[in-house]
């Protein structure tokens, strides 16, 4: 277990969040700004904060593959990545995104207020690849009408599923993240028996109750994305919203999931979208298309805080390397699932 800050990975599912993905600018002051921005991050969070106490503001900030690389050079953590575009029954595709703040609050207004906050630092920086505003909906259902997030880790094991330790020192109390956003078929699925629903989600509809092994088939969405290793199951935190638009028809889930190391939740994907075994796919996505993915490097409290400090000292940037390349850059996504098992979550 690490003894490093981390950020407020395995805070609590609030009421209200934005979820902003931005790209880099190739701009000589790009590394200056970000690194003084991760300097100032846990400021803002807590000028913003102050004016509402019991607002629950809290601000993740993740960093791409290329980005870490342009912005901090070396040494980077073992198991960062760009997100792996997956083609199976369904497509997973991997879309452009260098920065991710996903931010949380008891009121969308202090969503917002930080939002801008953030965005102001960053002016003529970067570029908004993705923003959406997620909120509670009921009882911690999605707009497909499940409880979501019922299997999350709670307490320490929630903490030893998230946080990178020993394994890779250097970054100790850092996490990864996954995100996707996931637009749903609404009529598509709400033609669809009630029944027929809970096998493909592997839950009752109304009481959230997990369905026995024996009415659970094998492409149920809690079997697909439940992953072991060696007889241990592998955990992963979710903090999936929903969001929509009525006026424009989009309706859709947010999928966010952090973990000590992508493999996880990136075997959850493959599951899902090619099948285990091959073809044995997630029903789920016949009524739910990803339109987004990109992963990210979450570091520690501490690692944020010096990151200015360190500008020039610590960083040892590749040759040649003075600009941001993002990932791929396919074309723009027009919309916004949920991934992972369904669980009403408990305050920590």
């Amino acid at each position: 277990m690490t003894t490093a800050t981390p950020q407020a990975v395995n805070a609590r599912l609030t009421h209200a969040a934005i979820f902003l993905v931005v790209t880099l600018e190739p701009q000589a002051r790009t590394q200056a700004a970000v690194r003084e921005l991760c300097g100032e991050l846990a400021g803002l969070v807590r000028g913003t904060g102050f004016r509402v106490p019991d607002g629950e503001l809290s601000c993740v900030m993740g960093i791409g593959s290329n980005a870490w690389d342009a912005i901090f050079g070396e040494p980077r953590p073992a198991r960062l990545h760009p997100f792996r575009e997956i083609r199976g029954v369904h497509h997973a595709p991997a879309t452009p995104g260098d920065l991710l703040f996903h931010i949380r609050a008891a009121r969308m207004d202090l969503c917002f207020d930080l939002t801008t906050r953030i965005m102001a630092r960053l002016e003529g920086i970067v570029a908004t690849a993705d923003a959406v505003q997620g909120f509670k909906y009921f009882d911690e259902r999605d707009l497909l009408g499940f409880v979501d997030g019922t299997e999350n880790p709670q307490g320490q094991d929630s903490i030893d599923a998230t946080l990178i330790g020993e394994e890779d020192a250097g970054f100790a109390g850092g996490s990864y993240v996954i995100v996707q956003k996931y637009l749903h078929d609404l009529d598509g699925w709400d033609a669809i028996p009630v029944e027929q629903q809970e096998r493909i989600i592997g839950r009752r509809k109304l009481s959230d109750e997990e369905l026995d092994d024996a009415e659970k088939p094998s492409y149920a969405h809690n079997v697909l994305t439940s992953i072991e290793e060696n007889g241990e199951e592998l955990e992963i935190r979710r903090h999936n919203m929903p969001f929509g638009d009525p006026g424009k028809g989009e309706f859709g889930t947010y999928f966010i999931g952090y973990a000590r190391s992508p493999a996880r939740i990136e075997r959850m994907l493959e599951n899902m979208f090619v099948g285990d075994p091959p073809g044995n796919y997630d029903r789920l996505l016949d009524v739910s298309r990803a339109v987004t993915g990109s992963l990210f490097f979450v570091p520690s409290a501490i690692f944020l805080e010096t990151a200015a400090e360190q500008a020039g000292a610590d960083a040892s940037l590749p040759a040649g390397t003075d600009t941001i390349e993002s990932q791929p850059r396919p074309s723009s996504p027009d919309g916004s699932l949920r991934i992972g098992s369904l669980k009403k979550e408990a305050p920590q």
